[in-house]
């Protein structure tokens, strides 16, 4: 078994004893691909390590051994606005942790999202009925369901939650009407991830209107809730990393907020400074006032958060951190990729 694999195994069969407490969990995403390098603010998502996806549609509370689901907001998937996914599957697009590769290719990957689509997500994203593709999979931004860690690296800052407050976060989401309006600008999958924790911790996540330009971005997001945490040292506060698995996918980019991606880019902001050197200044001073916020450098390396789990392996082929200390932890026709973020 490949030394990946073998940390996976591990991680989930940390999860077999019983947890202490509950918790959720913000996953701030690296972009990846041309348009991650356009637009480098990356993907936001909520992952609950005691609840799980009954569909991707309904939620319910997890059974023993399940190590949870992974909810956010997308656009254009069947006319849904938010979608769960089970952890392992959003993470790898595999059921089962044995059949997580030890490495990937982009044909791997395109498999792999295929037959789990085909298994299980016919229903919101059938075969293509028309033209030379019939019965292929089709095109569009779903493959963000299943597969991140193929894509990018994602970086965790976990929370506690009580039962209570997961069954009012069931019930509110269940109950709800559940329609896209996606919106990059103001309704985008930060902005759902920020209405996400401000179930469990009200007024823990806010825009910001100087350095991000009121957009929420998933930077702003987990700099919040960092923020949130160390006002509040009472709060189980913890954040881990899941590393892009090993292959010859090019790997993601680092994640930024808006000023910083326009500041950090001698695209943007050579043109910005001959054009408007004022504005140009007020930008880089936004920015290093009040944008800057570092990925956590001393994060662990894993797959799922909760119990404390030995890890090992080796770097990706990029160079990718190595797996470090213990961290609190929970665990075919290829398709055409879509844009992300």
């Amino acid at each position: 078994m490949g030394k990946i694999r073998a940390c996976v195994t591990a991680l989930v069969l940390a999860l077999g004893g019983v947890w202490a407490r509950a918790d959720a969990a913000l996953l701030m995403e690296e972009p990846y691909g041309e348009f991650g390098a356009f637009n480098p603010t990356g993907h936001a998502a909520i992952y609950l390590n005691h609840i799980c996806a009954e569909s991707p549609t309904l939620l319910r509370p997890c059974r023993a051994g399940e190590p949870g689901a992974v909810i956010s907001r997308y656009h254009k998937i069947d006319g849904y606005d938010w979608l769960a996914i089970p952890l392992v599957p959003y993470l790898y697009a595999v059921e089962r942790v044995e059949d997580v590769p030890k490495t990937a290719d982009a044909a791997l990957e395109a498999s792999l999202r295929d037959q789990y689509r085909r298994d299980h997500l016919l229903a919101l994203v059938p075969d293509v009925e028309k033209g030379k593709k019939v019965g292929e999979a089709p095109g569009g931004e779903w493959t963000q369901l299943v597969g991140a860690s193929y894509d990018r690296r994602i970086y965790g800052f976990q929370i506690q939650t009580t039962a209570e407050e997961d069954e009012q976060f069931m019930n509110q989401f269940n109950d709800n009407r559940n329609v896209g309006h996606f919106n990059l600008l103001f309704h985008n999958c930060a902005d759902f991830s920020r209405t996400l924790l401000d179930v469990y911790y009200p007024h823990s996540v806010h825009r910001n209107f100087f350095s991000d330009l009121g957009i929420t971005t998933p930077k702003q997001v987990a700099r919040s809730l960092t923020k949130y945490a160390d006002q509040h040292p009472d709060l189980k506060f913890s954040t881990f990393m899941i590393p892009q698995v090993p292959g010859n996918i090019k790997r993601s980019h680092p994640i930024d907020g808006v000023l910083e991606a326009v500041v950090k880019s001698k695209k943007y902001v050579v043109p910005l400074a001959i054009l408007n050197p004022e504005v140009a200044a007020g930008f880089v001073v936004a920015y290093l006032t009040d944008g800057r916020f570092k990925t956590p450098k001393d994060a662990a390396v894993e797959v799922i958060p909760g119990e404390p789990t030995t890890l090992t392996g080796a770097p990706s082929s990029a160079g990718a951190e190595e797996m470090r200390r213990p961290l609190p932890a929970p665990a075919i026709t290829p398709a055409p990729l879509a844009p992300q973020k």
